[in-house]
């Protein structure tokens, strides 16, 4: 297989929704269902809202699978980005509802009490928000493309706490290799101008790598 070439599972995906399978909408949904609504959920942190980005989400892959172009990069990865996109317009149209004085999704003004939600964030909170959860996204998707050496040596460490001895002794390699796995790891993680994980390092990593 070419070094750049999607994997087996990614291709025949696409062919078999391109050929209308129901039944592989539904290994799709299983898949990546629960990676779809927690992002939207981290996203506009309400469970109907990522309830109803899920819906569309997956509505859009089973009316355009040729949309995704594995050159591009993984199904899992196009998944996660169509999931980030939905939920920034959402957010957006709950902004520009708040600058109209309604709540952004059914034309109704959020300050008559029906909506005790969205009417508590301004535009500017929304905006930062945003921001935030595309860094967030960023990131996820930074973990998902990087080699499965480096994304084992991350989920070790910043997932199981693990030190870098401990995720040496895990991975079966050297502690200078597991010190350069998370180095490594770290350097493309940084590129989406968020932390791997929000506080302190983990455990045994407070000098320099």
């Amino acid at each position: 297989m070419a070094r750049n070439a999607p994997p087996r599972w990614d291709r025949k995906m696409q062919q078999r929704l391109a050929r209308g399978e129901a039944a592989a909408l539904g290994e799709l949904y299983d898949r990546f269902a629960s990676l779809v609504h927690s992002q939207a959920h981290r996203m506009l942190d309400d469970e109907t809202a990522a309830d109803l980005v899920t819906r569309e989400v997956f509505g859009y892959v089973w009316e355009n699978p040729d949309a995704y172009d594995p050159k591009q990069g993984s199904m899992r990865s196009w998944v996660a980005r169509l999931t980030h996109r939905q939920s920034v317009r959402r957010l957006r149209e709950e902004a520009d509802g708040l600058r109209n004085g309604t709540d952004g999704t059914d034309g109704t003004d959020g300050t008559d009490g029906t909506d005790g939600g969205s009417a508590a964030a301004s535009p500017a909170d929304l905006e930062e928000r945003v921001r935030r959860a595309t860094a967030a996204a960023r990131a996820d998707y930074i973990v998902a493309s990087m080699p499965a050496p480096l994304r084992a040596a991350l989920e070790l460490a910043y997932v199981q706490r693990r030190d870098y001895r401990q995720t040496a002794a895990d991975l079966g390699v050297t502690e200078d290799e597991a010190r350069r796995r998370l180095r490594l790891g770290l350097q493309l993680l940084s590129t989406a101008h968020t932390r791997p994980l929000e506080g302190s390092s983990p455990p045994g990593y407070g000098r320099p790598l």
